[in-house]
């Protein structure tokens, strides 16, 4: 077997890789437009994130959560697969968990998959409704200590657990608070 030797400078450090982490985009992607699921992209694109995974949520996790009617689970990840096939960004993945659990997910199984499956650092891209559902959750506080949120736009009210850790989220579009 040829052994393929390089020479390098002494000491010689490879470049730090640019890209890092993961945006993971958690809805339901009921009413999520073209539109949104493009600032999402670009959010990753400016930031640098090595994936934006798109996690759509099965019917039963989205009627436990906020109790709306919603389109089957395989034709809003279908929508997503088609988007993403027309974007032609190779780091963008839609996440199919939840449709081959086929029942309800709770967000601390969703987070654990996630953290198992992608490269850190963690960044939820969430609606200010989602948001303030998810600091609603008992779980909350251990899991905002693991991740960052990217709100998509300013929430009109703020979940005062949401409040306590301003710190640790920010709006998609605006300058980073780090």
């Amino acid at each position: 077997m040829k052994r393929d030797i390089q020479h390098v400078p002494y000491g010689y450090e490879p470049p730090a890789a640019e890209r890092k982490g993961t945006l993971v985009f958690y809805d339901s992607f009921e009413h999520i437009t073209d539109e949104e699921l493009e600032r999402a992209a670009r959010t990753a694109a400016e930031r640098k994130f090595t994936k934006l995974v798109l996690y759509p949520l099965h019917e039963e996790t989205v009627r436990r959560m906020s109790k709306e009617p919603v389109s089957g689970f395989y034709k809003r990840e279908d929508r997503l697969h088609d988007w993403k096939r027309a974007q032609g960004r190779p780091f963008i993945t839609v996440e199919s968990l939840e449709g081959k659990r086929k029942k309800y997910t709770p967000l601390d199984s969703a987070l654990r998959h996630i953290s198992e499956v992608y490269p850190s650092p963690y960044f939820l891209y969430l609606t200010p409704e989602t948001a303030n559902q998810f600091a609603s959750y008992a779980s909350f506080e251990e899991w905002i200590v693991k991740l960052r949120l990217i709100l998509s736009e300013a929430p009109a009210s703020v979940h005062p657990r949401l409040e306590k850790f301003r710190h640790r989220w920010d709006i998609a579009g605006e300058e980073k608070s780090e």
